[in-house]
């Protein structure tokens, strides 16, 4: 039985991008006799709102999905994650880092943090001072170096079958619990998707990247593995990617505007997308 997940982060309206891998994951399950599952991906309590909550049901009720229950709701699991921290903690796989939001700018450009993205291990070599720690804030960073010892170079496999194997490139020290939230994307994910039974990972080729990391910490963990299909991005038609960021067109919008739901993503399985999108594989 497949298990697929659609996991948005409520910090603004779902676009068409999500809705894409919405029903990519919705049908996957579906034609399997499986369980489609969602979750609020809400770490962010910055910029998490309750409205866009409420507007991820209202966009998965129009376009005609329907989820198991219940649904998970990340900022209500931060016990799991820190037992899971903890068991890293206790074998020397995390270290904590001092290092400024300004310090660490670069690594932190992608929305969910980029698996390969350079941090120079700062924080590395500092003996472990719990009085420091209990006086200033810090994150705690994955020792990719001693990770890849014990647990040797992750693999993952596609839907279409395609064996991958990671690089040590693609594996850095990403943060696994922030300052100012308990937990990074890489570690909740795992943990989340575990706990679900989440059997097939749906989402667009942009979180390819992630996937070494994420498959490493499964591995250190003693997570199930799931198979992986990294969708093409629906985009702009001259490329421009959509973002929330960047105010793309809302699925809210669209529907104000009198496009039928339910059509909209019978058409995206079909891989057919309103004038002014198209398709791009990362």
């Amino acid at each position: 039985m497949i298990v697929t997940r659609f996991a948005p982060s409520p910090t603004g309206r779902l676009h068409l991008g999500h809705a894409f891998s919405a029903v990519s994951g919705h049908a996957r399950a579906l034609e399997s006799g499986g369980r489609f599952l969602l979750r609020i991906d809400d770490l962010d309590q910055g910029r998490s709102r309750p409205e866009f909550v409420d507007g991820i049901y209202e966009d998965m009720e129009w376009l005609g999905l329907h989820w198991d229950e219940p649904v998970l709701v990340q900022s209500q699991r931060t016990d799991d994650y820190g037992a899971a921290l903890d068991r890293l903690r206790e074998r020397g796989l995390v270290y904590a880092c001092f290092c400024t939001r300004a310090d660490i700018a670069q690594s932190m450009a992608a929305p969910h943090g980029d698996a390969a993205a350079s941090y120079p291990g700062t924080c590395r070599p500092l003996h472990d001072n719990p009085e420091r720690r209990a006086k200033t804030p810090h994150s705690w960073r994955l020792d990719s170096a001693k990770a890849l010892e014990i647990a040797g170079l992750p693999s993952w496999t596609e839907t279409d079958g395609g064996r991958f194997d990671a690089d040590a490139s693609q594996i850095g020290d990403v943060i696994l619990a922030r300052k100012d939230a308990p937990a990074s994307y890489h570690l909740s994910c795992v943990v989340d998707d575990a706990a679900s039974g989440v059997t097939m990972v749906v989402r667009g080729a942009d979180l390819r990247p992630s996937t070494p990391t994420q498959r490493l910490l499964q591995v250190l963990l003693d997570l199930p593995e799931p198979t992986y299909r990294h969708h093409p991005l629906v985009t702009h038609k001259d490329g421009r990617r959509l973002a929330k960021r960047d105010l793309a067109p809302t699925l809210a919008a669209m529907r104000e505007g009198g496009v039928d739901g339910i059509r909209l993503a019978r058409d995206l399985l079909a891989e057919k997308l309103p004038l002014g999108f198209a398709f791009r594989d990362e």
